[in-house]
């Protein structure tokens, strides 16, 4: 399950993973997102606000999550990933050969940080 919610001023979307991703979790979030995207072109960043990455509940909500991904790559300007988690500290990494977006890990303390880098990238 994921917890999501849109900052409209900021143009930023949150999600916090809580317990292990279902593929309902990303229909959730794709209603979230574009209709935002859809007035605006662009989403300013995704803040990953998650301690520890719970994992998928199966192979279909792995899909769903890279069809989330693939979908709206470039629809979203930066993501922020805060976490203390290794799984998702290497994601600036990996995205950069993947994905358009401008990618930054944050440690879990960091938050406010990444909010305020998330901010300073407004469309």
């Amino acid at each position: 399950m994921i917890k999501a919610k849109l900052l409209d001023e900021e143009g930023v979307l949150v999600v916090s993973p809580v317990d292990k991703l279902q593929p309902v979790d990303f229909e959730r979030i794709r209603l979230l997102a574009d209709p935002y995207i859809e007035k605006h072109g662009k989403l300013n960043g995704l803040l990953i606000d998650a301690e520890a990455f719970p994992g998928w509940s199966d192979f279909a909500a792995m899909l769903s999550h890279m069809r989330f991904i693939n979908n709206h790559q470039e629809m979203i300007k930066r993501v922020a990933a805060v976490t203390d988690s290794r799984i998702l500290s290497v994601l600036p990494k990996l995205g950069d050969h993947f994905l358009k977006a401008d990618i930054r890990h944050f440690d879990y303390r960091d938050r406010d940080n990444a909010m305020e880098w998330l901010r300073s990238g407004k469309l």
